[in-house]
């Protein structure tokens, strides 16, 4: 969308559905360290590589079945993350891994509070990732509700659990006319619109402004500092 145009659009949001990775913060690669060691001390074996972005965490153990040829009856998935857990933890205190908050994400957080919109996650991390990384860069005491990449291993069925539980956190219902999803992948995209809500694509992973764009992003900015100029 040319967002030139934004100022006669109705641009404030009931529910804002924030994706993690490359969106709020930038792990400096101690995300992926965590998973890919902890797949090779579950299966005994090297890793491989892994396309994390936008990916579920329940996904890409399922990729890891096929890489190693096991069957699903043959993995004890809270054995896999009770091993990946405590290495993102630990990786992402090392000084190894330069890790940080990401462009203006706080200055937008603050605002949707202050205008009464409910904020919550919606992301590919299981649950307890998700809040091992929001405690690790203090961005915690945001977020009350979200839907996680342990509820399903498709992100596209992601939204209505987030709308659910806005739900039960606020007690209101939400509509997803009503919801903004923001999130730097295509599969965050698609999952926004699989639910019936738009989606705002920030270009600060790793896709471009313009492959956002090409993939249907409702709104593309090059970071959330431009979106707060935008609403604000």
């Amino acid at each position: 969308m040319d967002m030139s145009q934004h100022s006669s659009l109705d641009l404030s949001f009931d529910l804002v559905l924030y994706d993690i990775d490359g969106t709020l913060v930038d792990t400096g690669g101690a995300g992926m360290f965590a998973i890919m060691t902890a797949a090779e001390r579950y299966f005994g074996a090297p890793s491989p590589s892994l396309d994390l972005a936008g990916s579920t965490d329940l996904g890409i153990v399922k990729n890891l079945l096929d890489h190693y040829e096991h069957t699903a009856d043959l993995i004890d998935v809270e054995e896999f993350f009770g091993i990946y857990h405590p290495l993102l933890e630990q990786s992402l205190r090392s000084e190894q891994y330069a890790g940080k908050i990401l462009p203006c994400v706080e200055q937008c957080l603050q605002f949707d509070q202050q205008r009464g919109s409910a904020i919550g996650l919606l992301t590919g991390n299981t649950a307890q990732g998700a809040a091992i990384k929001m405690r690790h860069f203090g961005l915690d005491h945001h977020f009350g509700f979200g839907a996680y990449g342990d509820d399903h291993a498709d992100r596209n069925r992601l939204g209505p659990v987030a709308q659910s539980r806005a739900t039960h956190h606020t007690g209101r219902e939400y509509s997803a006319t009503r919801t903004l999803v923001i999130g730097d992948t295509p599969k965050d995209i698609a999952c926004a619109h699989a639910m019936g809500a738009r989606c705002l694509a920030v270009a600060t992973g790793h896709f471009s402004f313009e492959q956002l764009r090409d993939h249907g992003a409702d709104f593309v900015v090059n970071d959330l500092s431009e979106w707060l100029a935008m609403i604000s």
